[in-house]
């Protein structure tokens, strides 16, 4: 099939390149034998003979050689409804040769013809053969643009950005035959832009002006082309769009399309994730490239949120091998399937298992033996933890207790908890129960040969259960959308950003670390809510009501990344900092953990009173606001 495709490709080009080539020669004859006639005033019985016959007698070298230049400067190589400066550099290259191998034909020939033919049939010829490779664009333009004003039901679109984005963007646009849209006007913030014209559309203004030309023009789709800027200018930029009522659609960033082409199948509808304001994350490649490559890693819940773009991550990164270790045999066995699409080389083992099971977790680790172990298995639902705190006990705690024995026992050079921010000052179990984690790598990582460290931070934008798809599916049911407080802000993060400084982060360990990753500013979650509203095409409280449900169990109105006492250090990386390890008493501590284990396995009622003692910062009946 693909064959047959190619070889269907080949014979369409072929065919294009020959009409050309036709008209090449047909347009050097003409241009030609019209200097002739220009040299002796229009009156073709006025040229002499003996010049007709030079004219026919070098028309077919002029030709031969010509099509031979043209060739050697891939002039049938291009693709002319694309035509632009590339393919006009080319036939100025191929016209600065042309003349000296003329001038040494007409030697060979001893041609004696007028001076100014020679110069009349250069200009001509240059003039229509650059013309024929530009004709079919400019005609092509033409009609589309008629068919626009004919077609008043086509989407009007509006672009902001007349850098190399814009630009690309916009030549695609008029030229793919599939594409509809009539780009109306474009946006850009450099005054000395405004008023002039990229690829025939009109720049207008700049984002001041967005609103306001949106009426003028009767925009209903807005492509926001600008890759490479700050997250604080998108922000401002995308606010104002929002606003118009149109659609929005954005080019990928500069780190995700990298040396690809911007291009219409690329676009994405803006999301929430734009209007953050957080600026690009960056890390070092090639840490995380030394920390993985050729190494054994497992990464438990490696199905979830968290645990399945770890996997992503680290398969991009050439391990040894892969381990997939989850209770939970759908979302193991999709994340398996996807790295298998896409690394077909990649070793990769799929386990199901709980790290609640003492000799599942001691049998997987002692037979892979993997170098680092990412610990992502975790219960992380806030109101469903309150409901049932003896559970969130025997994953979360005794589940990492139990993991990190097995990797100290079987000498895993690296461990890495992956925390929360609400285990800083909690007031929810879930937040308790990961602080005990925390507590357990801080303990650990004094008693073994392994490196644990805990790596902290707040929410994950679009992970199961989290705010934005609650949001997304109440919007599609028409509301309302629920907010539980008009003043409760949290932290907020991609989940591909958390995981590359995840991975960054384990670089930097030498044990005993609590890594906090910086997540920006905190956000308004009502914010959030009116701007997904906004996004969907409605109007908050108009057409999608916003009903405030009030606190929920253990739910703060803010959440903290650093306990008072643990202080701050940087690391190479600004957006990872390094929490200071809290003394305690690692004897005590394991006969609380023994108790924990006992009661929670007996499903106590006091579950939460037996872990505030431990934890002196949890104060479950608290709500910090």
């Amino acid at each position: 099939m693909e064959e047959r495709q190619k070889k269907k490709s080949d014979t369409v080009w072929l065919r294009r390149a020959f009409t050309l080539l036709f008209l090449d020669v047909l347009s050097i004859f003409v241009s030609y034998l019209a200097a002739l006639v220009m040299r002796f005033d229009f009156i073709f019985s006025h040229i002499p003979r003996v010049y007709l016959i030079g004219y026919m007698w070098s028309m077919p070298f002029w030709a031969a050689i010509t099509i031979v230049v043209f060739y050697g400067f891939r002039l049938y190589h291009s693709i002319w409804r694309f035509a632009g400066f590339d393919e006009a550099k080319r036939i100025v290259q191929a016209y600065i040769l042309l003349p000296f191998l003329y001038a040494a034909g007409a030697l060979v020939m001893e041609l004696r013809m007028p001076r100014s033919y020679y110069l009349m049939g250069y200009i001509l010829s240059l003039a229509m053969t650059t013309g024929l490779r530009f004709s079919y664009r400019l005609i092509r333009s033409y009609l589309r643009k008629n068919d626009a004003d004919r077609d008043k039901t086509r989407e009007r679109v509006m672009v902001i950005g007349a850098g190399e984005a814009g630009r690309t963007l916009l030549r695609e646009m008029q030229n793919n035959t599939h594409l509809h849209p009539e780009v109306c006007c474009i946006i850009d913030d450099n005054p000395n832009k405004k008023g002039r014209l990229l690829e025939g559309v009109p720049i207008v203004g700049d984002r001041y002006d967005i609103e306001e030309k949106v009426k003028d023009y009767g925009i209903t789709r807005i492509i926001y082309a600008i890759p490479a800027t700050t997250g604080e200018n998108r922000k401002a930029i995308l606010n104002i769009c929002k606003n118009t009522g149109c659609k929005l659609q954005t080019v990928p960033g500069i780190y995700q399309i990298l040396n690809e082409e911007v291009s219409v199948t690329k676009l994405r509808d803006v999301e929430i994730t734009d209007l953050l304001g957080r600026a690009q994350v960056k890390v070092n490649s090639a840490e995380i490239l030394h920390t993985l490559k050729d190494k054994v890693i497992m990464v438990t819940g490696g199905g979830g949120s968290i645990g399945s773009e770890l996997c992503r991550q680290i398969a991009r990164s050439k391990p040894k091998q892969l381990i997939i270790f989850d209770i939970y045999e759908n979302n193991a066995y999709s994340i398996q399937q996807e790295l298998k699409r896409r690394h077909p080389d990649l070793d990769v083992e799929t386990l199901i298992g709980s790290v609640r099971n003492t000799r599942r977790i001691d049998t997987v680790i002692e037979k892979y033996r993997p170098d680092i172990i990412f610990h992502a298995a975790a219960h992380k639902h806030v109101p469903l933890m309150e409901e049932s705190p003896n559970e969130a006990i025997k994953n979360n705690v005794e589940g990492t207790y139990k993991t990190a024995q097995a990797a100290a026992k079987w000498g895993v050079k690296k461990f890495v908890l992956i925390s929360t921010d609400k285990a800083v000052n909690p007031t929810n179990i879930m937040g308790a129960s990961k602080r005990l984690c925390e507590m357990i790598v801080q303990m650990m990582n004094r008693q073994s040969e392994t490196d644990f460290v805990a790596v902290r931070f707040g929410n994950v934008l679009g992970s199961n259960g989290s705010v934005i798809p609650l949001f997304k599916k109440q919007i599609e049911e028409g509301g309302p959308v629920t907010v539980t407080d008009k003043r409760i802000i949290r932290y907020f993060m991609t989940i591909t950003e958390a995981v590359s400084l995840v991975l960054q982060a384990s670089y930097y360990a030498h044990g005993g670390e609590i890594f906090v990753l910086d997540m920006g500013e905190p956000v308004k979650i009502d914010d959030m809510a009116r701007n997904l509203i906004r996004l969907s095409g409605y109007v908050p409280d108009e057409d999608i009501k916003i009903v405030y449900t009030g606190l929920r169990p253990g739910e703060k109105l803010y959440e903290e990344l650093l306990m008072d006492e643990e202080g701050m250090t940087e690391t190479e990386n600004e957006l990872i900092f390094i929490g200071k390890p809290i003394e305690m008493d690692d004897e005590d501590f394991k006969k609380k953990l023994d108790l924990l284990d006992r009661e929670s396995r007996n499903e106590s009622d006091k579950i939460k009173e037996i872990v505030a003692e431990i934890v002196p910062t949890y104060h479950p009946d608290i709500v910090r606001k």
